[in-house]
């Protein structure tokens, strides 16, 4: 299982390292950029999730080719 977590700047290393110290977890940070991908992605999957329950309204991708 994987799992992403969100944690202060001040609070990462103490963390980090008793995730560590588990030999059960493979523990390693992401860059900044690569963060910022996967909250991007992840806010486009719950759109998509929206948009298939009929609770949010889709775009027409001509209009959005126009808007290019």
């Amino acid at each position: 299982m994987k799992v992403l977590l969100d944690i202060k700047d001040a609070k990462a290393p103490y963390l980090l390292e008793v995730l560590k110290g588990l030999s059960y977890v493979k523990a390693k940070t992401l860059t900044p950029y690569k963060a910022k991908i996967l909250e991007d992605i992840k806010e486009a999957v719950e759109e998509m999730i929206l948009i298939q329950s009929g609770k949010l309204k889709g775009r027409n991708a001509e209009d959005l080719f126009d808007e290019l």
